[in-house]
């Protein structure tokens, strides 16, 4: 364990290490550095006196900061992603025709860049409409590792398909 720093740095101490984890996590250090930021905001927010151990309380507070803002964008960037996909003829017009393939494209790629687990996780819950239960079980992991691959997809298509996200 490492040694404490003074109770003046706090939770500020931690923050480099705390973005290198959840660039490892991630794959992405602007993601990273989002969700670091937010969750030392809210640390911040605390009452640092009464933290016995502030590194863990700031990873902690990163983890349900990732928790919180996959249930946030959960059911509301993918529908408009699913809407546009599912119905591109619809539109009638040929320059959204052609933004939908990009998009398609873009998706692909994305995926792509993801370990085989995030991919399978994401398809099974976003296509074929499988629970985290049923996820878990067909992998054999736990509901809780089904939810951290997802929070990793999500966290991960954000970031590269931020340009196709309605004004």
């Amino acid at each position: 364990m490492p040694p404490r720093p003074p109770r003046s740095q706090g939770f500020l101490a931690y923050y480099e290490e705390l973005l290198a984890v959840w660039t490892r996590k991630l794959g992405c250090r602007d993601a990273a550095r989002d969700l670091a930021h937010e969750a030392l905001v809210k640390c911040l927010e605390t009452d640092a006196a009464r933290v016995a151990q502030p590194r863990a309380y700031l990873h902690q507070a990163a983890r349900n900061a990732a928790v919180d803002q996959f249930r946030k964008t959960d059911g509301q960037e993918w529908v408009a992603l699913d809407t546009i996909a599912a119905h591109p003829s619809s539109l009638g017009d040929p320059l959204a025709q052609v933004r939908t393939e990009q998009l398609s494209q873009a998706l692909e790629a994305a995926l792509a860049e993801l370990p085989l687990k995030c991919r399978q996780v994401f398809v099974w819950q976003r296509l074929e409409g499988m629970t985290q239960a049923e996820i878990a079980q067909r992998m054999g992991l736990s509901k809780n590792m089904v939810e951290k691959y997802m929070i990793r997809t999500a966290l991960h298509l954000r970031e590269r398909l931020g340009a196709y996200a309605p004004n």
